[in-house]
């Protein structure tokens, strides 16, 4: 095997080992902000808080569009199984054979009136004829010259054959037919075709009083758009200081538990050192006992630290929306000791009832409900608004009821709605709304005083935990002094193994002490800038 090949071979191994080997993942290192940020993110409540701002602002714009004109189109279908007649059936039917009516009256007065010119014809001919036949006869030159004559022979006769009745013979037209179809059309018009109904409109209103009911309706959208904020501030103020709690509670558990090591370290060399005297005859073994106690105490604290530590970051990554197995590193968890917090001037108890999001909350409620009142009241006064309308419909209502659109029509006018009475109920309403607000006006008395409470009770707490901090912090410079020369003491042996001990106990006592004091004063800080209501 060649030497290039075989360094290619040992290459190749060590890389399939190193990819092999299980990779540390380093921890994710977090700050105080950090922490802050993440968590105000991955909190429900404050997400469910920044719907319901979301909410509140859609409401303040629907109050908002009661401003405008109130534009809305409607069409509507109605199918109706039987139509509408506006005559009965018997004028019906008289229309539709007006004609043949009309041409039955016209022959019966047409023979009426031929039967009684023929008559009268008859007679003034009969009476001519014999006046004429008189004067002839009368004139005997006149009877002796027509008489004789053949032409007034053929005269005569003519007229003795002719009917009187034949002169006035009328020759009526037939208007049956015409007259029945116009009757038909006219019943037919009577009869519109109403099975199918079509109407169209589009509306427009626009207040123009209505007792300030718009006014007050907005002012209310805005301020329980407000009040949703408060709510929000609240809320987020108390994730804030629980994941401070959290965060300080884990920076000293790193503390001690760092604290129990090095105590355990102390231990074992203490107890190596007594192991070596106890062979040398220096020591007795109820000496070494003692030490091997005390040094599986340390273990003991070691693993009870190393637990809490486990189960507190694991009650952080909770909170600030991690994996619960994640590996995080806090920024301040390897201090030696827990720092100071940064305070400010106290606040004034006017600004911090400005800035508590209670208060707020509770002042912003009691304006609500004074809005809320008027607008009660404004349901008692006169209501006045302009509308316009379009309108449109199949049939045709302006031309016959006639199967097609009408083409539109056009009306504007004001409308004027003045309340009398319904039992009280408007006066009752405005009554509840005025007694609610005078609760929540209540309440915030109440709750500023609880605040004014809050306030000095936390600043008492920090102002004891600003000193017992100061007093651990005394403690446990005399701790490692007694320390330090106890266990100079001992390795000179003129100081004994439960002195060494106590001084150790001590030391730790005093350490424990300290993380505890700036724990403790952290916690304090935050409690009481959540009582002033700071911004984190």
């Amino acid at each position: 095997m060649s030497k290039g090949t075989k360094m290619k071979r040992e290459s190749l191994l060590l890389a399939l080992l190193l990819t092999a080997l299980p990779l540390t993942a380093q921890p994710q290192r977090l700050t105080l902000d950090d922490c802050r940020e993440m968590a105000l993110e991955a909190d429900k409540d404050l997400q469910q808080a920044r719907t319901r701002i979301e909410m509140a602002g859609y409401d303040r714009k629907i109050a908002r569009a009661n401003y405008f004109p109130n534009v809305s189109a409607t069409g509507a279908y109605l199918y109706n199984n039987r139509d509408i007649a506006l005559i009965d059936d018997v004028q019906s039917s008289m229309l539709q054979s007006a004609g043949s009516i009309m041409q039955g009256v016209l022959a019966g007065t047409a023979a009426s009136m031929q039967e009684q010119l023929s008559g009268a014809m008859t007679q003034a001919m009969t009476g001519t004829m014999n006046q004429l036949m008189t004067a002839i006869q009368t004139n005997p030159a006149l009877a002796q010259e027509y008489m004789s004559s053949p032409m007034w022979q053929t005269v005569l006769g003519m007229l003795q054959k002719m009917d009187p009745s034949g002169l006035v013979q009328m020759q009526l037209p037939d208007i049956s037919e015409p007259v029945n179809a116009i009757g038909a059309d006219i019943d037919q018009a009577l009869h519109p075709d109403l099975h199918n109904i079509w109407v169209g409109a589009v509306t427009v209103q626009q207040p123009i009083f209505v007792g300030g009911k718009i006014l007050y309706s907005n002012k209310m959208a805005a301020l329980n758009e407000d009040l949703a904020r408060s709510r929000f501030d609240m809320e987020e103020a108390q994730v804030v200081l629980d994941v401070d709690q959290a965060y300080w509670q884990i920076v000293s558990i790193a503390g001690k538990k760092r604290l129990s090591e090095s105590y355990a370290d102390l231990l074992h060399t203490l107890e190596a050192d007594v192991d070596a005297s106890v062979k040398a005859g220096v020591m007795t073994e109820s000496d070494a006992l003692q030490i091997k106690v005390k040094a599986n105490e340390a273990e003991m604290l070691r693993t009870k630290a190393t637990n809490g530590l486990t189960l507190a970051k694991m009650l952080l990554c909770q909170r600030i929306g991690l994996p619960l197995d994640s590996e995080i590193e806090l920024a301040d968890e390897n201090l030696d000791a827990v720092p100071l917090p940064q305070r400010t001037q106290d606040k004034s108890l006017d600004d911090i009832y400005a800035d508590r999001p209670e208060t707020r909350s509770l002042e912003l409620a009691s304006r609500i409900y004074d809005a809320k009142a008027k607008v009660t009241r404004a349901d008692g006064l006169p209501k006045v608004a302009l509308t316009a309308n379009w309108l449109v419909s199949n049939p045709n209502a302006f031309n016959g009821l006639q199967n097609t659109w009408n083409g539109g029509m056009f009306t504007a006018g004001v409308m004027v709605n003045v309340p009398l009475f319904h039992g009280l109920e408007n006066a009752n309403k405005y009554r509840k709304a005025k007694a609610e607000a005078s609760l929540y006006r209540s309440q915030l008395e109440d709750a500023k005083e609880k605040v004014a409470l809050q306030v000095t009770r936390e600043r008492k707490a920090y102002d004891e935990a600003l000193e017992k901090l100061s007093m651990a912090e005394a403690n446990l410079d005399s701790a490692e002094e007694n320390l330090r020369t106890a266990t100079i003491g001992f390795e000179a042996g003129v100081i004994s193994t439960s002195t060494v001990l106590s001084a150790q106990t001590a030391w730790l006592s005093a350490h424990s002490d300290c993380l505890d004091a700036g724990t403790e004063l952290q916690m304090a800080a935050a409690a009481l800038s959540r009582a002033e209501g700071c911004n984190q």
